[in-house]
């Protein structure tokens, strides 16, 4: 085999390390929230298991399951994605019940405009396999 400085080796393609930044600690992220002004009450959420947030030094601890820290709400108790996220968590033991949202609960945002605003989070964790509600492909 030729060196691989050697002519007769031929045209190559030389691969280096990327460059990657580091985080800049001093910047406090911003939160997405879902600035609709829409009232969520008589919607449906879902009440877990207390769990806390990814994001490195974060203290919330969510009681219902969250994006962004806001609870995530759906118009319909028989929403398939509401039952899909229902199923996802209790599959990694968060033991979700379905309950009406009330605003004493805490901030909302409803699926559907979390979806379209591209499924914003606080931190996303690792990839070792623990994300449940991720699309199967």
């Amino acid at each position: 085999m030729p060196a691989p400085d050697d002519p007769a080796r031929g045209p190559g393609v030389v691969i280096q390390d990327p460059i990657i930044a580091d985080p800049d600690q001093d910047v406090e992220a911003e939160l997405w929230t879902d600035d609709s002004g829409e009232d969520y009450a008589g919607w449906y959420c879902v009440r877990t298991d207390p769990w806390p947030c990814p994001a490195e030094g974060c203290e919330f601890v969510a009681t219902h399951l969250t994006a962004a820290h806001l609870i995530i709400v759906w118009p319909e108790i028989d929403d398939p994605s509401l039952l899909r996220h229902c199923a996802a968590a209790r599959d990694i033991g968060r033991n979700p019940k379905v309950e009406e949202y009330e605003p004493s609960m805490g901030p909302p945002c409803s699926y559907y405009r979390w979806e379209a605003a591209g499924n914003p989070v606080h931190a996303v964790r690792a990839s070792s396999g623990d994300d449940v509600y991720g699309k199967k492909k």
